[in-house]
């Protein structure tokens, strides 16, 4: 058997755990990265689907969202949780949520320095290199349909006929 993750993911609703995600993604966007308030801010988040990852003591460690139209973003991990697979499940949570509300594929903007770990996850490359908020990205997409890379707690499986 498997170890458990050092760590735990769960969707969230924006209006009860605001200030944690805000906390995550304003230490590593605009913190870290140099990403102004008023483009982090967006307004899009009070209707946009929301994981958070918490470390063993319940500490808010790394977050992402899906908008309504399939748009997967703001997957922020703080520095000493990076590398540790926080990311990838955040992702695969987001990819559940996406898949289990009908979504045939989704959409993101990776920044280019990350591009591998989105190649990895099955996304593929749309158009070329863009800049967003001062920060070089990509388009790119993928079907929500494929589980086989998904951890076995994370897939969907149809409720039993009885």
């Amino acid at each position: 058997m498997a170890e458990p993750l050092p760590f735990t993911v769960k969707p969230v609703y924006w209006t009860a755990s605001e200030k944690l995600l805000k906390a995550i993604r304003d230490t590593v966007f605009v913190e870290e990265q140099g990403v102004p308030e008023d483009l982090e801010w967006d307004g899009l988040d009070e209707h946009a689907y929301h994981v958070i990852a918490f470390a063993p003591d319940d500490t808010p460690i790394g977050t992402g969202r899906l908008l309504q139209d399939g748009h997967i973003g703001r997957v922020a991990v703080l520095k000493e949780w990076r590398g540790k697979g926080v990311g990838r499940a955040l992702l695969d949570m987001l990819l559940v949520i996406a898949n289990k509300m009908g979504y045939d594929e989704v959409r993101l903007h990776a920044q280019t320095r990350v591009l591998d770990f989105y190649l990895r996850r099955g996304f593929t490359v749309q158009g070329e290199e863009f800049m967003e908020a001062g920060i070089p990205h990509i388009a790119m997409i993928r079907a929500t349909a494929d589980q086989t890379s998904w951890p076995a707690a994370f897939v969907v499986r149809p409720l039993a006929r009885m």
